[in-house]
Formats: C-alpha cells, sequence, structure tokens
C-alpha cells in the first residue's frame, strides 16, 4: 500500500478558523477596554499605559513595536494570497479588488463631506476594514454563509490592508531622516540577497528584520511598515502540504508561526490599549462632532455602498463572476460586515490625529459606533438572507 502522508490544514482554512475566532476575541477584549476606561479602574489604566519601559512608554511599545508583528503577519499573508492563493490570477482578483477600491474610496469621501480644514486628516480612518472582527461576525453564522463569501471577504480585506499600508506610507509619514532611510533601503537590499542566494533559514531574516525595525522607527516612517517589507523579502518556495517542516516554505512556517500570538495576543492587546474610550469625560458635543459623524457615516454608509455597489457593477459589466451560491442579499450582508474597521482604523486614527487627543476619542467613538452598528445590521441581514433562500428552496421542492 502507498504510504500517505499526513496533510495540515490548508493555510486559507487556518486563516479564516484562527482569524475568526480570534475576531470573537477581539470583540471581547474591546469590551473590557471600555468597561475599565469608565470605571474607578480608568486613572490606573492610563497611568500604565503612559509608563516608560526603556525609551518608549507602554503604549508606544505596544503600537509601534508588537503592531510590527501584526503588519509582517498581514505582509505575509498579501504575498501568499498574490503568489499561490486566492489573489494569485487576475480573474480572481478582479472581484474583491474593485470591491476593496470601492470600500475605500466612498468611507473617504463621506468622511470628507463632514470635515475640512486640519480634520480632513482623517479621510482614512473609515476606510479600512478589519479582517479579525468580520470573519469573528461571519463565524457566528455557521453554514448559513456560502463558503465563496468568506473566501471573497477574506481576499478583499487582505487587498483592503494592502491599500491601508500603502495609505499610512504615503500620507502619514513624518519628517524623513535620510540617513536611517538609506540604512533601512540597504537592509531590505540584503534580505532580498538572502531570498535570492536561496537562504531558508528564517533566523537571519528575523534578526536583519529587527535592524529595520529600528531603522524604520528613526527614518519617521511609521515603524510597523517594516513588518510588510520584511515580509516581502521571505521566501515563498517548497510544498505547503508537505508534513515535513524542513520542505514547507519559510514563508508559510513563519506564518503559521504568528498566526496564534498575533490573533491571541497583540491584537487583543492593541485593543485592550487604544478601545478604551473614557465616555464619562466627553462632553455630548463628541458624539456630534464632525469627526465623529464622519468616520461612523463613513463605516455604516460607505463602506456597503461602495463594496457592494462596486461588486454588483463589476458582475453586471461581466468583468467578474460572482460568488457561488451567494444571492445579492448576501452580498449585501457581507458588504455591511466590511464597515467594522477596528484595529486598522484605530491604528490610522492614531496616526492621523497625533497631538489631539479630543479628536482621537472622536474618532475612537466614531470607529466603535459605526463597526458595532455595521456589524449587528450585517448579521441581521446575512441571517434573513440565509431563512429567504431556504423558504424559496423549500418552495421549489
Amino acid at each position: 500500500m502507498p504510504e500517505h502522508h499526513h496533510r495540515p490544514p490548508s493555510a486559507l482554512r487556518l486563516f479564516l478558523t484562527n482569524q475568526s475566532t480570534g475576531g470573537l476575541v477581539l470583540i471581547g477584549t474591546a469590551a473590557v477596554a471600555l468597561l475599565i476606561a469608565n470605571s474607578a479602574l480608568g486613572p490606573a489604566y492610563e497611568a500604565l499605559l503612559s509608563t516608560y519601559l526603556g525609551p518608549m512608554s507602554v503604549i508606544h511599545w505596544i503600537n509601534d513595536g508588537l503592531m510590527a508583528l501584526f503588519f509582517l503577519l498581514v505582509g505575509l499573508e498579501i504575498k501568499r494570497e498574490m503568489v499561490d492563493g486566492q489573489l494569485s490570477t487576475w480573474s480572481r482578483r478582479i472581484l474583491p479588488g474593485v470591491a476593496a477600491l470601492g470600500g475605500m474610496a466612498v468611507p473617504a469621501l463621506l468622511y470628507l463631506a463632514f470635515n475640512s480644514g486640519p480634520t480632513a486628516r482623517g479621510w482614512a480612518i473609515p476606510a479600512a476594514t478589519d479582517i479579525a472582527f468580520a470573519l469573528g461576525v461571519i463565524s457566528l453564522l455557521g453554514t448559513r454563509v456560502p463558503a465563496s463569501l468568506r473566501v471573497f471577504l477574506a481576499a478583499l480585506a487582505i487587498i483592503d490592508d494592502l491599500g491601508a499600508v500603502i495609505i499610512i506610507a504615503l500620507f502619514y509619514t513624518a519628517k524623513l531622516s535620510i540617513i536611517d532611510l538609506a540604512g533601512a533601503a540597504g537592509v531590505v537590499a540584503l534580505l532580498f540577497a538572502l531570498n535570492r542566494r536561496g537562504v531558508r533559514r528564517l533566523a537571519p531574516y528575523l534578526l536583519l528584520g529587527a535592524l529595520l525595525w529600528l531603522l524604520v522607527y528613526r527614518s519617521g516612517i511609521h515603524a510597523t511598515l517594516a513588518g510588510v517589507l520584511l515580509a516581502l523579502a521571505i521566501p515563498m518556495d517548497g510544498r505547503p502540504g508537505q508534513s515535513d517542516d524542513e520542505s514547507v516554505s519559510p514563508l508559510h512556517r513563519l506564518e503559521h508561526a504568528l498566526h496564534i500570538p498575533v490573533g491571541f495576543l497583540i491584537v487583543p492587546l492593541f485593543a485592550l490599549a487604544n478601545a478604551g474610550v473614557p465616555f464619562l469625560d466627553l462632553s455630548l458635543d463628541a458624539l456630534t462632532a464632525p469627526v465623529t459623524l464622519g468616520v461612523a457615516a463613513g463605516l455604516l454608509l460607505g463602506k456597503p455602498l461602495g463594496v457592494f455597489g462596486l461588486s454588483m457593477l463589476a458582475v453586471r459589466l461581466g468583468l467578474a463572476d460572482a460568488p457561488a451560491h451567494a444571492s445579492p442579499w448576501q452580498m449585501f450582508g457581507v458588504a455591511l460586515v466590511c464597515g467594522i474597521g477596528f484595529t486598522m482604523s484605530l491604528f490610522i486614527g492614531l496616526l492621523a490625529f497625533p497631538a489631539a487627543p479630543i479628536l482621537i476619542s472622536e474618532a475612537k467613538i466614531g470607529i466603535l459606533a459605526g463597526s458595532l452598528l455595521s456589524g449587528l445590521l450585517g448579521y441581521a441581514v446575512l441571517r434573513l438572507a440565509h431563512s429567504e433562500r431556504m423558504e424559496q428552496a423549500r418552495q421549489g421542492a
């Protein structure tokens, strides 16, 4: 009898499972942060985050340091899907690509309809979808959501993340240090040289990656982008279906190693440090401030309009096929879920208004309100759409 090798689950299956469960953890962590910030523990919570550990405060170590690993994982996912996954051919990229483009442009325009002058700098806050949160909501519906829609959502969110990374690099970069930037470019060149020479051990890449993070941090570009640059240099050869670790691509090894700590430790820690908005200290004006309304409207209205509108247009024009076994109502439900913009939106909010705590608080309120309503409405529409399809199937039978 031929010997059968045990094949581990596919990267996409693990990705969807881990991200879905991580999303549920994230929901709980965000709730805890809000409770702490609005309790007697609030001042101690703020003091702890402001405490310095070496050159940076605790919140900066989380946002600039640990989140670089989140961006490393994002970069690995983008590269894998573009090379050997759901985004590996142009026909597969068209629908999620068009949807992601609409889902970034329309929320940004809606935000700008409410904001001008200094607050217009926050235009990109509602342009990002939180993949962990979104897949967490979808996971609550189980088999009521076709598998094709889960893959569509994952692909859309990955392209959306790529767009957010580009936006951060282009629009939210402080004054540049040319010397450090040149050093970072040199390290990136070394990383790609290792790749070209066929080096498959991860240690040299990770050591150079740590140096890259330091140089990017000092250069003025946001330090977390070092994670994406490192990801692009990690080799993706080998056969991910094999059980022998040495035959598995370095990219797959690193990606599988990062999923659990990023999804269940780093991103929840980021939420715990950044989602706590002390509502009791805010005036009622903060709830109706242009930043709050622009972010909430961008997520709740802009995301579904952009994602669903451009997706349906692409399908109608024959540029792309609709996801298999998915009704237009189910597509609309997924488009609503895309309005959950938690992690990346919070991150961009911090970059947009670094010296304006009140604007950051308003952005957080908009993010929390818009994301919560988007998640609830998306869940309700997907549940109703499934019931309608079941009823039609019964009548057809």
